[in-house]
């Protein structure tokens, strides 16, 4: 039975890496991603598709069988689909959400693009992603891949990183900010500390 200890980012890279080597070759690194990224949706929003992804439960004859379906229903590039087998055959299809975001952060590494980091407490939804992406594009002047990530300790807002520069608006920054101001509360200035923090 397959372990459940957790797969290295190691894995990942030599995945996805594997996988652009081929893509490039057959000039159809986009389309990839597209596929790609289409995977990652699925996963995202169907809970029997992430089980048979993930579980090592799942014989390798219903993960191949499940996969073909849905690559011919998407009509996945044919490396795509070979790709989804060597995922199966080697017991690795629980590996392929990492392996999408190795392959996006790749691609944008050798496009020269930005990376965003944007942690959020529940999953934005695909409008949310478009706007977010276009509005740092804006700001920034320049094409951005964003990884995001759920954090639910944040509580709410958002925390954007990019490079070693950090943008922390979240709930749980600002209930801190508030508790440190509560502390203080003997200071004469609280109420506008208080307006300052809210």
């Amino acid at each position: 039975m397959p372990s459940s200890t957790p797969i290295s980012s190691v894995v990942f890279t030599r995945y996805a890496g594997a996988l652009i080597d081929l893509a490039e070759k057959a000039k159809s690194v986009d389309k990839i991603r597209d596929d790609l990224l289409a995977l990652g949706n699925m996963i995202d929003e169907s809970p029997e598709f992430a089980e048979v992804v993930s579980s090592p439960l799942i014989s390798k004859a219903k993960q191949a069988s499940f996969m073909g379906v849905i690559a011919d229903r998407a009509r996945f590039n044919k490396l795509t689909k070979n790709f989804l087998g060597v995922l199966v055959q080697n017991r690795r299809l629980d590996a392929l959400p990492g392996i999408i975001n190795a392959y996006k952060k790749i691609i944008a590494k050798k496009s020269g693009q930005i990376e965003v980091s944007v942690e959020t407490s529940v999953k934005l939804t695909a409008s949310q992603s478009k706007e977010f992406k276009k509005k740092i594009e804006k700001a920034l002047g320049s094409a951005v891949f964003v990884e995001e990530k759920i954090t639910p300790e944040i509580m709410g807002g958002v925390i954007v990183t990019i490079g070693s520069y950090m943008i922390d608006d979240s709930v749980r920054r600002k209930l801190e900010r508030l508790g440190a101001a509560l502390k203080s509360s003997s200071n004469q200035n609280t109420v506008q500390n208080l307006k300052e923090v809210i």
